[in-house]
Protein backbone atom coordinates (compact mmCIF):
# COMPACT_ATOMS: atom_id res chain seq x y z
CA UNK A 1 0.00 0.00 0.00
CA UNK A 2 1.38 3.40 -0.92
CA UNK A 3 0.42 6.85 0.24
CA UNK A 4 0.09 9.55 -2.35
CA UNK A 5 2.01 12.68 -1.23
CA UNK A 6 -0.79 14.95 -2.44
CA UNK A 7 -3.33 13.01 -0.36
CA UNK A 8 -1.08 13.18 2.68
CA UNK A 9 -0.60 16.92 2.19
CA UNK A 10 -4.38 17.40 1.88
CA UNK A 11 -5.01 15.41 5.08
CA UNK A 12 -2.36 17.35 7.01
CA UNK A 13 -3.70 20.65 5.66
CA UNK A 14 -7.25 19.81 6.70
CA UNK A 15 -6.02 18.75 10.13
CA UNK A 16 -4.16 22.05 10.55
CA UNK A 17 -7.17 24.12 9.52
CA UNK A 18 -9.47 22.11 11.80
CA UNK A 19 -7.13 22.59 14.73
CA UNK A 20 -6.80 26.30 13.97
CA UNK A 21 -10.59 26.68 13.98
CA UNK A 22 -10.88 24.86 17.29
CA UNK A 23 -8.16 26.90 18.98
CA UNK A 24 -9.34 30.24 17.54
CA UNK A 25 -12.35 30.41 19.87
CA UNK A 26 -10.46 30.36 23.16
CA UNK A 27 -7.69 32.57 21.75
CA UNK A 28 -10.09 35.20 20.42
CA UNK A 29 -12.53 35.07 23.37
CA UNK A 30 -10.60 37.63 25.37
CA UNK A 31 -10.39 40.07 22.47
CA UNK A 32 -14.07 40.19 21.53
CA UNK A 33 -16.74 41.98 23.50
CA UNK A 34 -19.98 40.60 22.11
CA UNK A 35 -23.25 42.16 23.10
CA UNK A 36 -26.74 42.36 21.72
CA UNK A 37 -27.32 41.08 18.21
CA UNK A 38 -23.76 39.82 17.65
CA UNK A 39 -23.96 37.63 20.76
CA UNK A 40 -27.41 36.37 19.77
CA UNK A 41 -26.16 35.53 16.28
CA UNK A 42 -23.19 33.55 17.59
CA UNK A 43 -25.36 31.78 20.17
CA UNK A 44 -27.66 30.64 17.35
CA UNK A 45 -24.88 28.89 15.39
CA UNK A 46 -24.68 25.56 17.32
CA UNK A 47 -28.41 24.73 17.12
CA UNK A 48 -28.46 25.77 13.45
CA UNK A 49 -25.53 23.49 12.59
CA UNK A 50 -27.05 20.63 14.57
CA UNK A 51 -30.35 21.07 12.77
CA UNK A 52 -28.63 21.17 9.39
CA UNK A 53 -26.82 17.92 10.14
CA UNK A 54 -29.73 16.02 11.65
CA UNK A 55 -32.71 17.16 9.55
CA UNK A 56 -31.69 15.38 6.33
CA UNK A 57 -31.28 12.11 8.23
CA UNK A 58 -34.69 12.46 9.83
CA UNK A 59 -36.46 13.25 6.60
CA UNK A 60 -34.53 11.19 4.04
CA UNK A 61 -34.46 7.85 5.84
CA UNK A 62 -37.28 5.58 6.97
CA UNK A 63 -40.16 6.13 9.32
CA UNK A 64 -38.31 4.83 12.42
CA UNK A 65 -35.77 7.65 12.25
CA UNK A 66 -38.43 10.26 11.53
CA UNK A 67 -40.60 9.13 14.44
CA UNK A 68 -37.57 8.87 16.73
CA UNK A 69 -36.63 12.42 15.78
CA UNK A 70 -40.12 13.64 16.63
CA UNK A 71 -39.99 11.86 20.00
CA UNK A 72 -36.58 13.35 20.71
CA UNK A 73 -37.78 16.85 19.83
CA UNK A 74 -40.76 16.35 22.16
CA UNK A 75 -38.44 15.11 24.93
CA UNK A 76 -36.23 18.18 24.44
CA UNK A 77 -39.08 20.39 25.56
CA UNK A 78 -39.22 18.68 28.97
CA UNK A 79 -35.97 16.85 29.78
CA UNK A 80 -32.34 17.84 30.35
CA UNK A 81 -29.72 17.04 27.71
CA UNK A 82 -28.80 13.55 28.93
CA UNK A 83 -32.46 12.58 29.11
CA UNK A 84 -33.01 13.80 25.57
CA UNK A 85 -30.02 11.80 24.34
CA UNK A 86 -31.35 8.71 26.11
CA UNK A 87 -34.79 9.12 24.59
CA UNK A 88 -33.31 9.65 21.14
CA UNK A 89 -31.03 6.61 21.24
CA UNK A 90 -33.62 4.33 22.83
CA UNK A 91 -36.38 5.37 20.45
CA UNK A 92 -34.19 4.78 17.37
CA UNK A 93 -33.17 1.35 18.64
CA UNK A 94 -36.72 0.28 19.52
CA UNK A 95 -38.32 1.67 16.37
CA UNK A 96 -35.68 0.13 14.12
CA UNK A 97 -36.19 -3.21 15.84
CA UNK A 98 -39.95 -2.93 15.34
CA UNK A 99 -39.45 -2.06 11.69
CA UNK A 100 -37.08 -4.98 11.21
CA UNK A 101 -34.28 -2.72 10.01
Amino acid sequence: MSLDPVTLLAILGMAAVTYACRIAGPVMAGHLALTGRARAALDAIPPAVLTAVIAPTLLATGWPETLAGALTILAATRLPLFGVIGVGVASVVVLRALAGA
